[in-house]
């Protein structure tokens, strides 16, 4: 199970482990991380659940295709160059000490 940290808008940091398989945005609904939303449970229609991936590990995860990155157009914080939503990032071992920042909003 992959280590992840979660980092607030404040600075504070929540790190756990992931289980593998499920999704970034599930294992953050799941441990109660304040500021992921999750309006529509997964099915990447809402981007309520943005979060900036910290660069070193953007490389390692699927390109977004064409629906995720229409609704990043839609996102209520800045979108930038690590944005992605959660619900489109599956846990794998390859994201050991994954670091993921959560924007100051997400409506």
């Amino acid at each position: 199970m992959p280590d992840i940290s979660f980092i607030q808008p404040d600075g504070s940091e929540h790190g756990l482990e992931a289980p593998e398989g499920v999704s970034l945005m599930q294992v953050a609904t799941g441990a109660g991380i304040a500021g992921i939303v999750a309006e529509c449970g997964g099915s990447a229609i809402c981007a309520t659940c943005h979060v900036y991936v910290d660069d070193p590990w953007q490389a390692l995860l699927a390109p977004p295709d064409a629906n995720e990155l229409a609704m990043l157009e839609c996102t209520a914080a800045e979108r930038r160059p690590g944005s992605r939503l959660a619900c489109q990032i599956p846990i794998t071992a390859a994201l050991q000490g994954l670091v993921v920042h959560v924007p100051a909003r997400q409506y």
